[in-house]
């Protein structure tokens, strides 16, 4: 009988981390490896110390997180633990070691947003993150609540083909993501991790809602100390393993996607970074250490890094689309339908992080909003009624 991955919400959604299975022949080539998370941060050159101050959410539709865990971890790598909230959207909860032996364990990719994202903000900034877990049945509320309470960047680990969730609802998603954008959230999430097919039911088909133009989505590669290429473990296959990416029929062409090929609608992903299970993660699940990959590891990484720049960044796609040279070009290998080329392309967007960069252009990005405050000219971000003030207030 075929193994049918559980699915969780009103639009079949997946959370998208992927296991090291010691079978899959070797992608990324000689020197190929898992990665503990300072090191990664390293070669994607992290900034560092950095004044950091924004609040991390992670948005999760099953499975759980223990403090042991956690603590082995960050001990592991000599970091402290961040501090962590859970936040019951609407009756969902923290409920950990429910599918312990499953391949599908959503603990996996609990532990995986965490670790990954508070690493990623502890590297830059040399202080522990502070992350607000929002557990829901459906993505959009959960969002809703972060934006709610103030959060600074939201992590997406979990999606579904577009045709899963149809126009009304993917434009439900988009909606969401505006206001989040608008209060000064930036919004990240996985691009999949079953090739250009991503499950559906053609050779082309892109995730919501990393396809939604106001959330970044996050594409994978295969990373090794000398090497970066798409990550596909099923060469040619639109229905393998592998980074999703492709072009929306949800969402038309954006015009701030400079130099994206034309297709027929926005293309994803917009970045990527290291998810092939082969060069993953080195993180603690369930007392234990274990490697794991997927595009779910490279929402976080990105998180943990937008976090560390700072406060109500808000809608920092057309930034990153018109400063390219923040990024590592990849340019080889394919996503099943769609090759990798020079410049963007819907294996692997702009590329991987250049961290240093990225955080440069924001700090310029950051003075320039402030140099406009001070003269009367506006350019911040606007929380309106849109923060709860419990939580927001405590922040100040």
């Amino acid at each position: 009988m075929t193994y049918q991955e559980p699915t969780y919400g009103k639009y079949q959604s997946k959370p998208y981390f992927k296991l090291k299975m010691p079978h899959l022949t070797p992608k990324a080539g000689p020197g190929e490896h898992a990665w503990n998370l300072p090191d990664l941060c390293t070669a994607y050159n992290w900034p560092t110390n950095l004044a950091g101050g924004g609040v991390i959410a992670i948005v999760e539709l099953g499975g759980g997180w223990v403090q042991s865990d956690m603590d082995s971890f960050f001990r592991s790598i000599n970091q402290p633990t961040p501090q962590i909230t859970d936040v019951s959207v609407d009756g969902t909860n923290n409920n950990p070691n429910q599918s312990v032996g499953s391949q599908s364990d959503p603990d996996y990719e609990v532990a995986l947003d965490i670790q990954v994202a508070g690493a990623a903000y502890y590297a830059a900034t040399g202080k522990p993150a502070v992350i607000r877990m929002y557990w829901a049945q459906d993505i959009a509320p959960a969002v809703n609540a972060a934006v709610k309470d103030g959060c600074d960047v939201c992590s997406i680990s979990w999606g579904s083909d577009e045709s899963n969730w149809g126009q009304a609802a993917a434009q439900e998603m988009e909606t969401a993501a505006i206001a989040a954008v608008k209060a000064g959230t930036a919004v990240f999430a996985a691009s999949g991790d079953n090739d250009s097919g991503d499950g559906g039911p053609t050779p082309t088909n892109v995730d919501c809602p990393s396809s939604c133009p106001h959330i970044v989505g996050c594409g994978g590669t295969s990373k090794t100390d000398t090497t970066e290429v798409v990550w596909n473990n099923n060469p040619g296959q639109p229905d393998g393993e592998g980074t999703g990416g492709g072009y929306s029929l949800m969402f038309p062409i954006q015009s701030w996607q400079a130099g994206a090929p034309n297709g027929p609608g926005r293309m994803v992903p917009a970045v990527a970074a290291d998810a092939d299970p082969s060069t993953g993660y080195n993180i603690v699940v369930h007392g234990q250490p274990t490697t794991e990959g997927g595009t779910s590891a490279v929402a976080p990484l990105y998180s943990g890094l937008f976090a560390a720049l700072g406060t109500k960044l808000g809608w920092v796609s057309p930034t990153l689309w018109a400063n390219q040279t923040c990024f590592n070009d990849i340019t080889q290998d394919d996503n099943g339908f769609y090759r990798a080329s020079v410049g963007p392309d819907p294996c692997t967007g702009l590329g991987s992080p250049i961290g240093t960069k990225i955080a440069a252009l924001f700090a310029k990005t950051a003075a320039l909003r402030a140099s406009a405050k001070l003269t009367g000219g506006g350019g911040g971000q606007k929380k309106g009624g849109t923060t709860s003030k419990s939580y927001a207030q405590r922040r100040r």
